[in-house]
């Protein structure tokens, strides 16, 4: 009797758990006498017959079905197994994680912008989280007619409505389309509701929207980077200065000068040049004045140490220096006191 037990028992479990399966379905398969069922952490499993929820179990563990799964289950409670005879039910296994998915708009989106008949093209990528949050519209949409599904099949539902409600969201909000990162938190707020509430409809909660980047046509970013840093410098000149030694840096990158590059060494070479001369007149006025202030201190008349007045420095006579300011000229003798 044992053997036959044995033979006809089975076990109920979702062994090749995958963290990227929203549920998978054991089906098709007679529950018999002795049979197990088993749950995982992350798991709770949900018993059906006839396409309705008979019981919902939550705590992870292994218990024996007809001892205690049986007596908790809605209409099945009184089965009774026989010799030959098992219960034929479902069990969904689903998977409680909250699970997080990349999104990108394939496309860029066109922002109606002021001046703008095409609007402003944009393209943005991020994160969502969703878990199952309704097991009876879960089941009624989706698990009676299909064995599994994946994270991928939600995010494919996503896709499908998200660039028309990122759209709607950011004309509604009536941000500025040149700084949408700034308000990326009120716009994806927004969004998360708009998703949630259509994706409660099969029975999955979006619990948080993320936008973690939005990118401009190459054109508007390049004149944005300008515009900062025009706007960091303060000082036209300094910013003419910068592009010039910019536009030299990449004519000399080995693809050759262009006509701009060209133009800017001209300039920067006539600047250099402009210097050079400046700092050659600079320095010519310096000894300039240093000659003057020379020649001011060599003509002052050395003082009589004796306290008789000024003599020459020269003799009047034969031309002998009067380097010790004598009175007298230590050549010829004359009188050197003016």
């Amino acid at each position: 009797m044992g053997f036959f037990s044995n033979q006809l028992s089975n076990i109920v479990e979702w062994e090749q758990f995958r963290d990227d399966m929203i549920f998978w379905k054991w089906d098709n398969k007679e529950i018999k006498k002795g049979s197990k069922l088993i749950i995982r952490p992350g798991q709770d499993a949900i018993f059906m017959f006839n396409g309705k929820i008979e019981g919902i179990f939550k705590d992870e563990g292994s218990f024996d079905i007809e001892s205690q799964i049986i007596p908790f289950l809605s209409t099945l409670k009184g089965f009774k197994f026989g010799f030959n005879s098992g219960m034929r039910a479902e069990v969904l296994f689903v998977n409680t994680k909250e699970l997080t998915v990349k999104w990108g708009t394939k496309n860029a989106i066109n922002i109606p912008a002021p001046n703008l008949p095409g609007g402003m093209p944009i393209k943005s990528f991020g994160t969502f989280c969703c878990k199952v949050d309704d097991y009876n519209i879960l089941i009624d949409k989706i698990a009676g007619v299909k064995k599994q599904f994946t994270i991928e099949d939600v995010k494919e539902r996503i896709m499908s409505m998200l660039d028309q409600t990122l759209m709607r969201w950011i004309v509604r909000e009536g941000k500025d389309i040149f700084n949408l990162q700034a308000n990326a938190y009120e716009i994806s707020k927004g969004i998360q509701g708009d998703l949630d509430m259509e994706m409660q409809k099969i029975g999955i909660g979006i619990t948080s929207f993320a936008i973690s980047s939005v990118s401009y046509p190459k054109e508007i970013q390049d004149m944005a980077t300008k515009a900062a840093s025009q706007s960091m410098v303060n000082d036209m000149d300094k910013y003419t200065k910068m592009a010039m030694a910019d536009s030299i840096g990449k004519g000399s990158g080995g693809n050759g000068s262009n006509i701009a590059a060209d133009m800017a060494s001209m300039q920067m070479g006539m600047m250099m040049g402009q210097q050079m001369a400046n700092q050659m007149a600079q320095t010519q006025n310096n000894n300039q004045q240093q000659n003057i202030n020379q020649n001011q201190n060599n003509n002052q008349q050395p003082v009589n140490p004796q306290g008789g007045g000024n003599v020459a420095k020269f003799c009047p006579n034969c031309g002998t220096p009067n380097n010790a300011g004598s009175n007298f000229c230590p050549n010829c003798g004359t009188k050197l006191i003016l």
